[in-house]
This record gives structure tokens, sequence and C-alpha cells, in this order.
């Protein structure tokens, strides 16, 4: 990926995801990095962050999204994405 806006490294939660970039008048799709985070001084939220390889995409831009999570949010989207695997995960058995 040129141009990387997230550092990657050992740590790096999730570093080739398949990914997809929704607008008006557009539908691209990438690979991905995704990252989850929370600052190692004085920590008071947890750190979600999205960034598509900029080399497969045409119309966006290099950038990163992140969400900034308090605990209980966190808690709340890991929940669901349990909820959901164990869905997928039922359905493929």
């Amino acid at each position: 990926m040129a141009d990387r806006i997230m550092r990657v490294n050992a740590y790096t939660t999730l570093d080739l995801v398949d990914a997809e970039a929704e607008g008006h008048g557009f539908d691209e799709s990438a690979y991905a990095t995704v990252n989850v985070t929370s600052p190692r001084h004085d920590p008071d939220h947890v750190e979600f962050a999205l960034e598509l390889d900029n080399t497969e995409l045409e119309t966006l831009s290099t950038h990163a999204d992140r969400l900034r999570l308090d605990p209980e949010q966190a808690r709340e989207l890991a929940a669901a994405l349990k909820e959901e695997a164990d869905a997928v995960e039922a359905a493929t058995e």
C-alpha cells in the first residue's frame, strides 16, 4: 500500500482484509488494514481504525477512518461482531 496513513506491523489487528467503499456514484473494492488500539498512557478510549489500499482505488483519496469508542461501546461492538460471526459459522456448518 503506497502512501499509507496507518502504521502496520506485527501488532496490527488485521493487516489484509477484503473491503468496500460505497458512495454516491461509486462503489470500490480493495484490501484494507484494520487496527484496534487504546492509548498507552492514561487510556480513555478504544480506537477502531480502517484504511483501504489506495493503490486499488480510483475515486477515494488516501485516508483512514477511525472510530473513538468508550469501553461500553467497544464491548457492544465486540458482542455484535461475535453474534454475527456465530451466525455465519452456524450457517456454514
